[in-house]
């Protein structure tokens, strides 16, 4: 009784041992803390135009590049980085380099800038007038509320002669850099993603491509004024946290989304209202 009695606790033991990781194949990852390189790669993203594009890569493309994509939706452009730097994502894509360097200087939290993608050009709209021309004087304009694109948003307003900016301040321009208005507009700031129902109770309103594509907005076709792709300093791109940078699986999705491929879909499926960065 005894002999059986410790043939089972034998037993017992080099399970338990096997359990701690002693001769186990499990799939945690290995103990340097590198991800595994078939490891669900989970990236941020906003729906449209983002969510679009790393779709047709999940779909098509990153299956033959080894990569295992998990696409994790959000309709704002301030939780995927809170997201990102609470170690919920592995990446996100939905962003612009001034725009990720206010939110990280703003939230005093560190990401990293991995590779652009493409271009959204930013657009003037308006439900009630058919051409920039027609803007009354002292007619409301609503404009993005966060510091980058209302800088952006100011500068194509004076890139097409609305208002004049003090000399030197280009994107960071705010509304006090407004040195000349002959119309007068009224500007009102407002959350980017509420800027397309504005368009009823404004006059006009300029608005982020990925918000204009998802209200059906057509920013080469409906757009009074659209920013020019030439040198536009606002890629969306890739961004991570500093410790994921050389992560194998981020190199390879910025490689798949700087292909041509994905630069083919971009073009035939948004034609010229995204614009491939590269």
């Amino acid at each position: 009784m005894r002999k059986i009695f410790g043939i089972v606790a034998g037993l017992i033991l080099a399970g338990t041992l096997a359990g701690c990781g002693g001769a186990s194949t499990d799939t945690a990852q290995p103990a340097d803390g590198t991800p595994k390189a078939d490891a669900p790669l989970k990236v941020g993203v906003n729906p449209v135009p983002h969510g679009e594009v790393l779709k047709y890569v999940k779909d098509n493309l990153a299956a033959g590049a080894g990569l295992n994509l998990e696409i994790v939706e959000f309709t704002d452009y301030v939780q995927p980085n809170t997201q990102l730097d609470e170690g919920n994502l592995d990446a996100n894509y939905f962003q612009h380099i001034p725009y990720l360097e206010e939110f990280s200087k703003g939230k005093n939290i560190q990401l990293s800038w991995v590779a652009p993608v493409h271009i959204e050009p930013l657009g003037l709209y308006s439900k009630k007038i058919k051409n920039v021309s027609e803007l009354a004087e002292g007619a409301q304009v609503a404009v993005p509320n966060d510091a980058s694109n209302l800088g952006r948003s100011l500068k194509l307003l004076a890139d097409n002669g609305l208002i004049t900016l003090k000399e030197g301040v280009g994107v960071k321009a705010t509304e006090r850099d407004v040195a000349d208005n002959p119309k007068k507009l009224e500007f009102k700031p407002l959350e980017a993603a509420q800027l397309p129902r504005s368009l009823e109770d404004v006059d006009a309103a300029i608005v982020n491509g990925n918000y204009a594509l998802e209200a059906g907005l057509q920013p080469a076709t409906d757009s009074l004024l659209l920013e020019k792709g030439e040198g536009n300093p606002y890629a969306n791109g890739l961004v991570t946290v500093p410790a994921k940078v050389d992560d194998p699986r981020i190199k390879k999705l910025a490689e798949i989304l700087a292909g041509a491929e994905v630069k083919k879909f971009i073009e035939d499926t948004y034609k010229g209202a995204v614009l491939p960065a590269r």
